[in-house]
């Protein structure tokens, strides 16, 4: 359960990237989010489900 005011958004919702950081660790490229989710620096993510998100990088240089 969040404790901010306003509630981060929950791990299941299309905003999920927008939860505060709880723990971050660049060294190793992932951050824990409040609302459980591990974020990943190529954009990856793990839900607390278990369920793996894959990386959604938006395309560079397209035309």
């Amino acid at each position: 359960m969040c404790p901010h005011d306003p509630a981060c958004p929950d791990a299941e919702a299309p905003d999920r990237e927008k939860a505060r950081t709880l723990a971050c660790h660049p060294e190793q490229g992932w951050s824990l989010l409040c609302n459980g989710v591990v974020l990943f620096e190529d954009t990856g993510e793990l839900l607390p489900s278990g369920t793996a998100i894959a990386p959604h990088r938006p395309a560079v240089g397209a035309a």
